[in-house]
């Protein structure tokens, strides 16, 4: 099942997709009965998903989904955590070795990002990278996890752009500024159940720069793979429910090339996983005071 996050005349909801249309949270309260909750952290590791789980194939997706602007399909995770270096390609490119543990970045909740909408760049960052990325949703709480329990700890998986400032990279040398700044986590369109990938590790990934190829791999490239990711990370720090976990990029970022074409103002960036859907964002160049607020 496909479920999205979705915002209709700035009143937010949630639904599941089927194709191009969508059975919204009041639609399936209504066609079964259930008063599933307001939320969709709540709904969906609450239990009232699998309490509906088996009247899904009844409901009538009435609306279209162009109807619908796709917000981030987790709006508050307790942790967005990133994988560094965890395709053999990439590290090849690179000149390094996979890392036999999980290289990991904490990105902030505040860097996510929906689909169709802007990657704002502030415009003291002059090496805007793309990484295209497959991300787990975490289900169950878990702590120091078997690999099998890792398998059963995965609710669902999405795309997940892991926008990068290189040039802030290489001046920290380290990669929570370069990788946190607001907007620089899209992801979606929406959660697929993981029960609908046959196979995690044998799907295509596929990035595009205003129509142009820029990354063209497989999963499978991937060198921790994805229960071994959880069960590790799992014996460093408490999973919880919604936690993201974004796998690494293969080949083809612009990082430590000599040739490198960043990202630019008005640049379209395309994402595509195979039975994921695709992630669209443009880039924005904004100034820091354009952004300014305060709140109480």
């Amino acid at each position: 099942m496909k479920i999205a996050r979705l915002s209709y005349d700035n009143s937010e909801t949630y639904g599941f997709v089927k194709g191009n249309k969508v059975a919204t949270k009041d639609e399936i309260t209504y066609q079964t009965g259930v008063p599933i909750p307001y939320t969709i952290k709540d709904f969906l590791f609450d239990g009232w998903y699998n309490e509906i789980v088996d009247k899904i194939d009844d409901l009538p997706y009435a609306q279209d989904l162009s109807n619908f602007r796709l917000l981030p399909p987790i709006p508050n995770p307790s942790k967005i955590i990133c994988l560094a270096f965890n395709y053999t390609d990439h590290a090849e490119e690179q000149g390094l070795e996979a890392p036999d543990d999980p290289a990991i970045v904490i990105k902030p909740r505040t860097a996510l990002n929906g689909t169709d909408s802007d990657i704002e760049c502030p415009e003291f960052v002059t090496q805007l990278d793309y990484e295209v990325e497959l991300a787990m949703i975490i289900g169950k709480t878990c702590k120091n996890i078997s690999l099998e329990q890792a398998k059963e700890a995965i609710f669902g998986y999405m795309i997940f752009n892991d926008v990068s400032a290189r040039d802030i990279q290489f001046k920290d040398k380290q990669f929570t500024r370069g990788k946190g700044f607001d907007t620089f986590a899209p992801c979606g369109p929406w959660i697929t159940t993981s029960d609908e990938i046959q196979d995690p590790q044998n799907l295509k990934l596929v990035t595009k720069v205003n129509g142009q190829v820029r990354q063209n791999s497989s999963t499978e490239k991937m060198f921790i793979k994805i229960p071994e990711i959880v069960s590790k990370i799992s014996n460093v720090m408490t999973l919880e429910k919604g936690d993201i976990i974004s796998t690494g990029t293969p080949a083809g970022v612009m990082l430590n090339k000599p040739n490198a074409v960043f990202l630019k103002d008005g640049d379209k960036v395309e994402m595509e996983i195979e039975n994921l859907g695709t992630l669209r964002n443009t880039i924005r160049t904004v100034k820091i005071q354009d952004n300014s607020f305060c709140t109480k």
